[in-house]
């Protein structure tokens, strides 16, 4: 098997992982996480959580998500079927990059996966039926420290491929982004 490979963006610690599955007549084989050949991109960082997710509906939307405070964490998220637009919004106070959002499309046949940085919020389209996403979260998921910014916001004005559909009440009243004087939303 052929080590990743990575493609940074201007959003410091924000990357697109590119894996090369073995395959053969059987099918194929994909290490989702080594910590060996990920450490350039993971680093020391624990991981607390694996989660898997699917939505059924092309352009089902979920987030803009994140979680801030003492723990807050990193993710990296790999498409295992069908395809999602997915995006990251850098939130970090001080960043350069400040309020700015980067999108990739992660898909089971590339086998990408996207590495999103503590401080960065993070939300997807499903853009085929039956989307999922495996997770790996370097930190325990604590409600009390969530944070979020609304999917239309204007100030981000991300392009989403699709009408959007299937919003949680959660996602649809999540607040839009604040000044970056403000505090965290």
């Amino acid at each position: 098997m052929a080590v990743p490979t990575s493609r940074s963006t201007p959003i410091a610690g924000l990357v697109e992982i590119r894996s090369s599955p073995f395959c053969d007549q059987r099918g194929s084989f994909l290490n989702a996480f080594r910590r060996e050949e990920f450490a350039a991109w993971w680093g020391e960082r624990p991981v607390h959580q694996i989660n898997l997710s699917r939505t059924e509906r092309p352009g089902a939307l979920r987030g803009l998500h994140g979680q801030a405070g003492p723990a807050p964490e990193a993710k990296l998220v790999r498409c295992v079927r069908g395809r999602v637009f997915d995006v990251a919004v850098d939130l970090r106070p001080g960043s350069a990059t400040w309020g700015q959002w980067q999108a990739v499309e992660l898909c089971a046949e590339a086998a990408n996966a996207w590495l999103i940085p503590e401080g960065c919020l993070h939300g997807f389209q499903v853009l085929e039926a039956g989307s999922e996403l495996l997770y790996v979260h370097s930190a325990p998921y604590r409600p009390e420290d969530q944070l979020g910014v609304v999917w239309n916001d204007p100030h981000l004005a991300i392009p989403w491929p699709l009408q959007p559909v299937d919003l949680s009440p959660r996602d649809s009243r999540l607040p839009r982004l604040p000044s970056p004087q403000a505090s965290p939303p």
